[in-house]
């Protein structure tokens, strides 16, 4: 047998030879476990009492098998699961971890060795006290969450009574008399690691979801889970948003697309707008220079009055076709806003997304209409030089009167 037949013989059907394999499965073999420390683990065998754990070192991992069961007593894992345990202790062998101390069997010597390690604990909010919540923790001891310390962002206080949480002991002196624990701190680790995976991850274009957080006259803030961004007012519709909280509220799921991603500034924004068809493909189509459409006043304007077409598309009614022939000082001296009218469109300029309109039955096409914040002058007023010559003559005739 020549050495090229020993090394075929040697590689697996994916052509991985059993050496890359034995390196590969002592890789996280001498990693070093200390009091606290996180890992995920794979479940090998679960028992009445005990669950076994490959954890990546030369011993199985030790697991009390009342962690794994849900509220109702069932176990709500399987072998080959996945799951994420804190390291307790090494005796023997033996490798002990749990998931969270917790069980009415914990007593103070327990939630110590949770608060040196950064274990989590189990408690349940039983009433507010000054500043916070009373906690019982397992083995009946007593715990004070400030109120600061119970979420990420403001709960009523009447929502968390009677909830059962996971909280990380920030302060522990008096020999487990005095107790301080936090959920936020749980929150944030977790939101760390969803942060980590989407810098990773998130890209300038993608469609999210997130959560509303917070409304401010400019926009909303949203949480897509790991960060939070926002969706500025300018962003949220085609069409103009006048008051935000009539279109979005607090809580309201969303899908938006990721506008802009700045890490360094922790700075996010996002758009709604960008994940909705875009309605001004529709002129040019269905708006036609010369047809008529009913449409309604959204606001005014010194120069004119931009009417809704659709939700999108706005066109300019300018001062000069509202007179019916009659100079006006403002458009609100003949119009107003939510009004109904039929309209022709008089023009559409593609580049500049705008469109031009007169009033149906009122067409003039001496006027020139344009998005300025100038009044153009009625036709027949003339030029300056023209005024003032006619005011002189005007004075004139008086003084020979």
């Amino acid at each position: 047998m020549n050495d090229d037949s020993f090394i075929d013989d040697d590689m697996n059907e994916d052509g991985e030879d059993f050496a890359s394999m034995f390196e590969a499965s002592l890789e996280n073999v001498g990693q070093q476990l200390e009091p606290g420390k996180k890992i995920e683990a794979t479940i090998l065998q679960i028992g009445k009492d005990w669950t076994f754990l490959d954890v990546g070192q030369k011993g199985e991992g030790v697991l009390s098998s009342a962690e794994l069961l849900n509220g109702d007593g069932d176990i709500q894992y399987e072998v080959g699961d996945v799951i994420s345990a804190y390291f307790l202790s090494r005796a023997g062998g033996e490798l002990r971890f749990t998931t969270k101390i917790g069980g009415s069997g914990s007593g103070t010597e327990q939630l110590e060795n949770a608060y040196q390690s950064g274990i989590p604990v189990d408690g349940t909010i039983e009433k507010e006290i000054k500043g916070g919540f009373e906690v019982k923790l397992a083995g009946n001891v007593r715990a004070f969450c400030p109120f600061s310390q119970t979420g990420l962002r403001q709960t009523e206080p009447a929502d968390l009574i009677g909830q059962s949480l996971s909280f990380k002991i920030t302060q522990f002196t008096e020999r487990g008399r005095n107790i301080v624990v936090s959920h936020r701190a749980i929150l944030d680790e977790e939101r760390e690691q969803l942060r980590v995976g989407l810098r990773e991850t998130l890209k300038e274009g993608m469609v999210v979801k997130g959560t509303i957080t917070n409304i401010r006259d400019f926009g909303a803030f949203l949480d897509i889970g790991g960060i939070e961004g926002l969706l500025p007012i300018s962003e949220i519709s085609y069409g103009r948003v006048e008051n935000i909280e009539e279109v979005l509220s607090p809580g309201q799921e969303l899908e938006v697309a990721v506008k802009r991603i700045d890490w360094d500034n922790n700075k996010f924004s996002f758009s709604l707008r960008d994940t909705q068809a875009d309605p001004w493909n529709k002129v040019g189509s269905i708006y036609k220079v010369g047809q008529q459409y009913p449409g309604k006043i959204s606001r005014l304007a010194q120069f004119g009055a931009f009417v809704t077409l659709e939700e999108g598309i706005d066109g300019l009614l300018h001062i000069s076709k509202l007179g019916e022939g009659k100079r006006i000082r403002h458009p609100q001296d003949v119009v107003s806003v939510g009004q109904q009218l039929q309209v022709v469109v008089e023009k559409i300029d593609q580049d500049e997304r705008r469109i031009s309109l007169a009033l149906a039955g009122h067409q003039d096409e001496s006027e020139e209409t344009t998005y300025t914040d100038q009044p153009v002058a009625s036709a027949g007023l003339g030029t300056l030089g023209d005024l003032l010559k006619a005011s002189q003559e005007k004075k004139g005739r008086r003084k020979r009167k």
